[in-house]
């Protein structure tokens, strides 16, 4: 008798759009609910989306009902010109949540996904029924009282900042970095696995 190790899908996995705030947000469900488990819902990080997970939504769906979402901002989610904020995924997170889900969940998220789902879980408890955090962001506004730089670096700080806040300077930076090799190269340092 030979047994056979199901494949883990190394496609994205269908998935479907929830309207939340007016605009549509991309979400993917998988498995079964289990009366005795929570489901898990699974929250990318910055400049990733639902198909970090791929591999393991597929593997995770065998034993739980796995969720995964975009954040508004990335991924196939709306990119409203909107201010981007813990405070914004928060909200969101815990909308999809009640309004989708329906029940308290497991909430698993890396980097900027962790820190969004700690948010949820101290603001909103109820609706949490456990946390994941995957080398998770911390906030993004520094809350102590930094050591007051010198006139140089002050000078310095101020003419880099007044010129990526100008159109020429902030359109360079980006040029610079959406080229396809920087993306590319920094991709390879945060994958194992050079082929995803």
């Amino acid at each position: 008798m030979t047994t056979t190790t199901p494949l883990i899908s190394t496609q994205p996995l269908p998935g479907q759009y929830w309207h939340w705030r007016g605009e549509q947000i991309y979400y993917v469900c998988a498995g079964e609910a289990k009366s005795h488990r929570p489901p898990l819902l699974l929250i990318h990080g910055f400049g990733a989306s639902t198909d970090h997970w791929r591999k393991n939504i597929s593997e995770l769906s065998q034993e739980f009902q796995v969720w995964s979402i975009d954040l508004l901002g990335f991924g196939r989610a709306a990119k409203p010109a909107w201010t981007y904020s813990a405070d914004l995924w928060r909200a969101q997170l815990h909308d999809f949540i009640t309004e989708v889900i329906g029940q308290p969940v497991v909430m698993a998220g890396n980097s900027l996904g962790g820190y969004a789902a700690l948010c949820v879980a101290a603001e909103y408890p109820e609706s949490v029924a456990g946390l994941i955090l995957l080398n998770s962001a911390g906030p993004f506004t520094d809350s102590t009282h930094p050591k007051e730089p010198n006139l140089f670096q002050k000078a310095i700080n101020n003419l880099l900042t007044g010129f990526l806040r100008h159109p020429i300077g902030n359109s360079l930076l980006y040029k610079f970095v959406q080229r396809k090799s920087f993306i590319r190269n920094t991709l390879k340092k945060v994958y194992v696995d050079q082929t995803a």
